[in-house]
């Protein structure tokens, strides 16, 4: 099962479109129907095998903070930025309106 739990978590953050962000309770609850596998969700994205490709960096904690990254904050910070996602200190400026829901988009089936 903990395959199939990595390889939904990796599929979903696929389909976060550059300069959006989402977060590792909407993940755990897409795949879940609950924000209690978020702690999972977030082991699953660290232990993402290509992190620039399946872009990770694009999951952040729920109050809008950065979280960790495996190539690093500062590197994480970097890519968000690149994608015009303003971010002060650690945390997402407008981030409710930076925030990808996938509830309001349709998914791709993989």
């Amino acid at each position: 099962m903990a395959g199939n739990f990595q390889e939904a978590v990796l599929n979903l953050v696929k389909q976060i479109p550059a300069g959006k962000v989402t977060t590792y309770g909407e993940i755990a609850r897409r795949i879940t129907g609950s924000v209690r596998a978020a702690r999972a969700v977030a082991q699953a994205v660290a232990r993402n095998p290509y992190p620039i490709a399946i872009p990770c960096h694009r999951v952040v904690r729920s109050d809008g903070d950065v979280g960790g990254y495996s190539l690093g904050v500062e590197k994480k910070i970097k890519l968000l930025r690149a994608e015009g996602i303003e971010i002060r200190g650690r945390k997402v400026l407008n981030f409710e309106q930076t925030l990808f829901l996938f509830f309001k988009s349709k998914l791709i089936k993989k």
